[in-house]
């Protein structure tokens, strides 16, 4: 063996790697979000997404890694910020802009979602079978929702949709703020960074945003109440999520490092994300208890309440539809379907 060759070999020996894997060139990938790095959702979801993709790539795909927007721009344009190029991965909520994905909407109206992971499988096929064409310009790799939303407010307990009168309550997407606006709540629009400077400034009084988002914006020293919807009860709301890629740059990608993207999108992927996200719900809520913070569950009762103030935001949302010559009775009824088959895990 010539001795140029014997090193080789014994370098790729050394580092457990098949030479062919040596051979190959490696790909880098831009991943772009913005939540922040101490964050719950890049901790445990985000991180070791990229480091399992990484691993099964044998190293071939390595990912900069880009947590708070590091980019540039802001929240609301990450997925034109894949569509276009400037990442190739981002996870980003579609609803922050407004209008744009109208059929996934649908996942995000009232009383919906009763489960992350079995209501991130239904959003996965809702996506596939009733809404590819809201993706068609990105390769879509994961759709989830997070776990139940929770009402943080600072100053008043919310024990009925009667308290929230009057109050300046953050939502998240334009079906959450209808929903606030449906309680008798004044909505205020604006994606997760922006809340503590919200609350430190006065613009809000309350926020909906589910537990595990809690810890990673100091919520818990903002505010002094939490209302909780009881378990075994429906989620007042629930914010849907995608990570998108590139689309040419997926293309462009070699047949085995496709599978390796493919292996790790999906509806099992889609899943993974959904569990993980509500998971997280223990931990944030626990900063709460640990504050000394007031956590209220709600009455079978108050839940009703909210239940009937709420049912004209999927009456507006199918109106919106029927305008257009399109039929949101049989979207909506598709999404509930799917979430049922699905059931709650």
């Amino acid at each position: 063996m010539k001795r140029r060759s014997f090193v080789r070999g014994a370098a790729a020996a050394a580092l457990g790697t098949p030479l062919a894997a040596l051979a190959q060139p490696a790909v880098t990938l831009r991943f772009h979000t913005m939540v922040s790095p101490t964050s719950f959702v890049w901790t445990a979801m985000h991180v070791p997404w990229l480091d399992k993709v990484e691993r099964e790539s044998a190293g071939r795909i390595r990912f900069e890694r880009y947590p708070a927007m590091q980019l540039g721009g802001t929240p609301a344009n990450l997925y034109d910020q894949a569509r276009d190029g400037v990442a190739d991965v981002v996870w980003t909520v579609p609803g922050w802009t407004a209008g744009r994905f109208p059929r996934v909407e649908v996942f995000e109206l009232p009383f919906m979602m009763n489960s992350a992971e079995a209501t991130s499988k239904a959003l996965w096929e809702y996506v596939q079978t009733m809404a590819p064409e809201e993706f068609r310009d990105v390769q879509t790799l994961a759709t989830h929702v997070h776990g139940p939303g929770v009402i943080h407010a600072r100053e008043r307990m919310v024990r009925s949709p009667a308290d929230l009168r009057g109050m300046r309550v953050r939502g998240p997407t334009r079906q959450v703020t209808r929903l606030l606006a449906a309680l008798g709540a004044t909505p205020v629009g604006m994606p997760m960074p922006q809340l503590p400077e919200a609350f430190t400034r006065g613009m809000i009084d309350a926020a909906v945003i589910s537990w595990e988002i809690v810890p990673a914006i100091r919520l818990q020293e903002l505010v002094r109440h939490h209302t909780e919807f009881p378990d075994g009860s429906p989620s007042l709301y629930t914010t849907t999520f995608v990570m998108v890629m590139n689309k040419r740059r997926y293309d462009g990608l070699p047949a085995d490092l496709k599978r390796v993207i493919d292996a790790n999108s999906g509806m099992a992927t889609s899943a993974w994300l959904g569990r993980t996200q509500e998971e997280g719900s223990t931990q944030g809520r626990q900063t709460a208890i640990d504050r000394g913070n007031q956590l209220h569950t709600l009455s079978t009762a108050a839940v009703e309440e909210f239940v009937r103030l709420s049912a004209p935001v999927a009456d507006e949302w199918i109106a919106e539809f029927a305008r257009h010559g399109a039929n949101g009775r049989q979207l909506l009824d598709a999404a509930r379907q799917l979430i049922a088959r699905h059931g709650r895990t």
